[in-house]
């Protein structure tokens, strides 16, 4: 193996060096990049992001996709702002957002393995319901002015390390663990690598993909909790392009949009390049519309190039077969 196979069978080494090469072209485009303040800025941006990503690539994994997470964010942030308004406890606050993500993450997969609904058809229209009841829950207005109850929950340093810091590498290292030691782990890529040969195994798909969806929940709940916390305001377009945002970060990071393939790593590099492009654009004057534009090129250019490694290593295997 050469060191070029080598790099594209390592995404998470190739957008590490991207993310730097990124960082130095916008460096200098704009002197304000590299400044402490701008890299702080950027991390802070990253952390509903990584959370939701985390999520994604599980479902990515499973072969299946959700699209509603965006809407499940924005009604979740929700009720945590309206537990804030109504003076409840620091406790009950902070579980409502992962409660209420949850439940809506449950919601996606019951469609999906009780109702026989393709997942992409069921997010779809589960993020068209759910965009709409934002609108009607907020009335077509905002929350805003919020307290700062949640402040010491996540502004906090622990050892001199940030709390929300803390909370990401706590759910990745979870999501690892799964992935790469337990038996879910392994039912989560055979289901997505070929269900039906994972079902012959005894893999309870059902069980795989409520879990899929209940934990990317879980994560959307609490990506909207840290968003009030950081905000103190929610807003109808809370969490609207965040869908896409994710599966970019995901499939940029190693994740297979196919399924049966994930790399939890891959998807934080994913995340960091995605928001250093991001805030780059901003930087140095590029219109928000190129910059959804440019996203969604981004996200095509990945597929093909996977299509293409696919292709060349299937051939390679089919060229050494042939020679033995």
């Amino acid at each position: 193996m050469n060191w070029k196979q080598w790099l594209l069978g390592r995404r998470d080494v190739t957008l590490a060096l991207a993310c730097v090469a990124v960082a130095i072209i916008f460096g200098f485009l704009s002197p304000y990049f590299l400044t402490l303040q701008n890299v702080a800025t950027i991390l802070r941006n990253s952390v509903e992001l990584l959370l939701v990503s985390l999520g994604i690539s599980f479902i990515l994994a499973t072969g299946g996709i959700d699209i509603a997470v965006g809407g499940a964010l924005g009604i979740s942030a929700i009720f945590v702002g309206w537990c804030i308004q109504g003076g409840w406890p620091v406790a009950a606050v902070l579980l409502i957002g992962p409660i209420i993500g949850t439940a809506l993450g449950l919601v996606s997969a019951t469609l999906i393995v009780w109702g026989k609904i393709p997942a992409i058809i069921a997010t779809l229209g589960l993020f068209g319901i759910y965009r709409a009841a934002i609108f009607l829950l907020l009335g077509g207005s905002w929350i805003s002015g919020l307290p700062d109850t949640l402040g010491a929950a996540v502004n906090q340093t622990i050892g001199g390390f940030p709390a929300v810091g803390i909370y990401i590498l706590f759910f990745y290292s979870v999501g690892w663990l799964i992935m790469r030691w337990l038996p879910l782990g392994t039912a989560i890529l055979a289901t997505g690598g070929n269900e039906r040969a994972a079902r012959l195994s005894g893999v309870a798909i059902g069980k795989v993909k409520f879990f899929v969806y209940g934990f990317t929940g879980l994560l959307v709940g609490f990506a909207a909790l840290l968003y009030v916390a950081r905000y103190r305001n929610i807003e109808t377009s809370t969490g609207g392009l965040v869908a896409l945002d994710a599966i970019v970060a995901s499939v940029l990071g190693g994740t297979s949009v196919l399924g049966g393939k994930a790399n939890l790593l891959g998807t934080m590099c994913g995340v960091v390049l995605v928001r250093l492009l991001q805030n780059g654009f901003v930087l140095v004057g590029v219109p928000s519309l190129w910059e959804q534009a440019i996203t969604g090129v981004l996200l095509i250019s990945v597929l093909i190039l996977d299509a293409l490694v696919g292709e060349g290593r299937s051939s390679a295997f089919r060229q050494a077969a042939a020679n033995s």
